[in-house]
């Protein structure tokens, strides 16, 4: 008898520290390796269950006192738009976007430093140096790229500088912004927006059917802008749904709203890893 055999990952969780989202709460991390020859079935699997990835681990929220942390993604069939966001795109059209293997350069160091430096100066990555940074780019074990967009050269600059870069996972069913940045100088041109923009564009073309977004985090000023793009859906309840009003998802700030540890691991669907015959 021939049985299919689920790919069983163990699961942690982190000790509680500040949450970097609200202020006066704590965050607490479920986890798991991700690694081996099933890598890259995981990844697609848990991702659609409100996991991210950071280097080999993937994660997701798992707070003693709310579960505001909501996975969001686009639908790229239903998405258009808005006008402000066509104008962002006509704004930044003179960008060029180039798609490269997960290598970390010294370019894409410097333009990183200089965006922690004006935007994150007190944040979690504060401290990053370039082996860390390498090390967050190149440790992937799944289809990655880095998205470059690069500018014309201003009076004595030389080739095309960057403008912004994205490490983007390449899922069964779309497209993951891992982690994105940009130059401060050209905060003007809401370059965040555009990357986000211009990867429903790729998405599109490659017949994908999302873009995620990563956490969407209601009562957040930080990640409170993923709301205004349309046909955004989140994981929530088990199931992904519109998102809709965000003063309807203020419960999950509730400590009653987080369900215990064993019953989150216990409601994990995995991947079918192998077939095993008796």
């Amino acid at each position: 008898m021939r049985h299919t055999l689920p790919i069983a990952p163990q699961f942690y969780v982190t000790a509680p520290q500040p949450c970097p989202y609200l202020e006066g709460r704590m965050e607490r991390k479920l986890f798991t390796a991700l690694q081996g020859e099933h890598a890259q079935k995981l990844n697609d699997t848990l991702s659609k269950q409100g996991f991210r990835r950071s280097q080999n681990v993937l994660y997701r929220p798992s707070c003693a006192e709310c579960s505001a942390c909501l996975s969001a993604r686009i639908r790229v069939a239903d998405f258009q738009p808005s006008r402000s966001q066509k104008r962002i795109l006509k704004r930044n059209a003179h960008l060029r976007r180039n798609a490269t293997s997960p290598w970390a350069t010294e370019d894409q160091f410097t333009l990183f430093r200089r965006y922690l430096d004006s935007r994150h100066a007190d944040g979690g990555m504060a401290d990053m140096d370039i082996f860390e940074f390498a090390a967050m780019i190149e440790e992937t074990p799944i289809k990655s790229r880095v998205i470059e967009y690069t500018r014309g050269p201003n009076k004595g600059e030389h080739g095309r500088p960057l403008a912004a870069v994205c490490l983007t996972d390449v899922f069964d069913d779309g497209l993951s912004l891992v982690y994105s940045f940009y130059d401060p100088d050209l905060a003007g041109q809401s370059l965040g927006t555009h990357v986000i923009l211009d990867h429903v564009a790729i998405a599109r073309e490659a017949g994908l059917p999302y873009v995620y977004l990563g956490y969407w985090v209601p009562g957040s000023r930080k990640m409170g802008y993923k709301a205004l793009f349309d046909a955004v859906e989140i994981y929530k309840s088990g199931q992904w749904q519109p998102i809709g009003d965000a003063a309807e998802h203020r419960a999950e700030l509730h400590p009653l709203s987080v369900a215990p540890i064993a019953e989150q691991v216990a409601r994990i669907a995995l991947p079918e890893a192998r077939s095993h015959r008796d």
